[in-house]
């Protein structure tokens, strides 16, 4: 099946915030926050039409499992998340849980420990593409390439991580110089 990648959409952002405030609501007092990550979270970023939510939380526990069932969510198989080169974190520290929800738009929601180093890189990731505009159209440009060039999802994420990697190194060089906190 061909990879979607759907040019920015005004609405993206606001929907995502939205959808955020929705799973943050289903699964309190266990949701610390719960925020809209992603593509479809920089403005005139391509997309897959999914919505990537990140939801902090203090504990990855079972118990999130029935709220979030009930909010329409499936849990998926992904526990880990990939570690940029050149990390030194004790692979524990990427752990997560992962979950899905097709209706009434695709949603993905990564479940990451509060100050665990791969919820900080999703916000991170996101606002340093917000602050560089031509580097989040150089970012769509690659990734409307890869897709026309895979149609296996997994392929696709495995060829986009190294690229991410790079960007990450950017962002964290920024990060440093502008005292950007999460």
């Amino acid at each position: 099946m061909p990879i979607r990648i759907d040019p920015s959409a005004a609405g993206w952002r606001a929907r995502g915030l939205e959808l955020a405030a929705g799973v943050h609501a289903a699964a309190a007092p266990l949701s610390l926050r719960v925020e809209h990550i992603g593509s479809t979270a920089i403005p005139g970023l391509a997309a897959k039409p999914v919505y990537d939510l990140q939801m902090s939380v203090a504990a990855l526990t079972p118990a999130l499992d029935a709220p979030l069932a009930a909010a329409g969510f499936a849990r998926g198989p992904y526990e880990h998340d990939h570690v940029p080169a050149g990390r030194t974190d004790a692979p524990d520290r990427w752990r997560k849980r992962f979950y899905t929800r097709d209706a009434p738009e695709p949603v993905n929601l990564h479940v990451r420990l509060a100050g665990s180093p791969n919820e900080r890189l999703a916000l991170l990731f996101r606002d340093w593409l917000r602050a560089h505009p031509a580097a989040a159209a150089a970012y769509a440009a690659f990734k409307t390439t890869l897709a026309g060039h895979l149609d296996d999802l997994g392929a696709y994420t495995d060829v986009k991580d190294p690229v991410v990697d790079l960007v990450v190194a950017a962002a964290e060089d920024w990060a440093a110089v502008t005292g950007w906190r999460p």
